[in-house]
């Protein structure tokens, strides 16, 4: 796969970001993409306020409607700050397996807290700790679930700014890791203005190829790791699976594709995993919008071993035609792994490189609704 387009000196320049540089001894796409779960970092105790959100049954009745919970963060207080209105609320989505408590979530939540943003992390149909108040599981396009959240986020919102009306709110932004990337652009493909602005960092654009990545013999690991999380999700849901999905759920050569066959696409009201991928993959609708979207950016690695870059670099030459007036910016590093970009000067207070260059997209807009 050709590099071109990896890095734009031109891009980082208008974002306020240094060229990302690995920290030792995390060198590589998989040791980036491991180190969170190597080795984990002891998080402040969970404080958020919890949130319950009505969601319909699925499209194909296979769950019956239900909850999900999110949770609420407020800023961080600082010493000697004012007690003025968050600068805005941020939804954070997790991606697949994980949930609200995962430690990339968690530790860019608290990053955006720190810089005086409200924050509301996001449990998924079928994640922990929510998984008791609704049946059925996420799909990568799940706006019946999703828009609901988006509407009660909105609403929290205008609470958090002590408004009347929506022109005196703060702005609802958006921030996706991995496949949570997926599902906001999803949702922001089908509906307009429901976020203000949106960051995906990893994000698979292209479910099919990506499919076909985690299903590569140098990746069987991940493979096995992600579906021990998506069969246990599956297995533990209150209202039961069926046992159709309980046979292909035990077989030895259960992938993430026959998962999705089985499970995700019948769920959702695909036809076939086929249609599911077709379906649900932002791609082909983000060169060609019918909505209007908001100011985007999406961050990938050249090295991620998950999510193959050829998708991010193809929309960014789609971008750059002429013709082209899009809000949406690609920045494509060399190193960085899945989720990864852990570089020099990490720590919990400011996080990772990708944590930082997210709380820096979301600044630029604040500081520009401030001149």
């Amino acid at each position: 796969m050709s590099s071109s387009g990896v890095d734009d000196p031109r891009l980082r320049k208008q974002l306020g970001a240094s060229l990302f540089r690995q920290r030792w001894p995390w060198i590589g796409g998989d040791l980036q993409t491991l180190r969170d779960t190597l080795r984990p970092v002891d998080l402040p105790i969970d404080q958020g306020t919890p949130i319950q959100i009505p969601v319909p049954a699925l499209p194909s009745g296979a769950a019956e409607a239900g909850e999900l919970l999110a949770y609420l963060d407020k800023p961080l207080q600082q010493v000697g700050a004012s007690s003025a209105s968050p600068k805005a609320l941020v939804v954070l989505l997790h991606g697949l397996g994980g949930s609200s408590r995962r430690e990339g979530l968690r530790r860019l939540g608290l990053g955006l807290q720190r810089s005086g943003y409200a924050v509301m992390r996001v449990n998924l149909r079928g994640a922990d700790p929510g998984r008791h108040l609704a049946g059925g599981t996420y799909a990568a396009e799940c706006n019946s679930d999703l828009l609901p959240v988006l509407e009660r986020a909105r609403a929290l919102a205008l609470q958090l700014a002590g408004a009347t009306s929506a022109e005196s709110s703060i702005p609802l932004y958006g921030a996706g890791i991995s496949l949570g990337g997926t599902m906001l652009l999803n949702a922001c493909l089908e509906t307009s203005g429901v976020l203000d602005r949106l960051f995906c960092a990893s994000s698979p654009l292209d479910l099919a190829i990506c499919s076909a990545s985690i299903e590569r013999p140098r990746n069987r690991i991940y493979q096995r790791w992600l579906l021990q999380r998506l069969v246990r999700q599956t297995l533990e849901d209150p209202w039961g699976a069926s046992d159709r999905e309980k046979q292909m759920l035990t077989k030895k050569s259960l992938s993430i594709r026959s998962f999705d066959a089985a499970v995700t696409a019948p769920r959702w009201g695909y036809a076939s995993v086929e249609d599911y991928y077709a379906g649900a993959s932002p791609m082909p609708r983000l060169v060609n919008p019918s909505r209007q979207l908001p100011p985007t950016l999406i961050l990938q690695a050249f090295d991620d071993p998950w999510v193959p870059a050829a998708s991010a670099i193809q929309l960014k030459k789609e971008l750059a035609r002429d013709t082209c007036s899009l809000p949406i910016k690609v920045l494509i590093t060399a190193r960085g792994g899945h989720n990864g970009f852990h570089g020099p000067g990490d720590n919990l207070d400011k996080g990772c490189w990708s944590d930082r260059l997210a709380i820096t997209w979301f600044e630029q807009a604040f500081k520009s609704s401030m001149n």
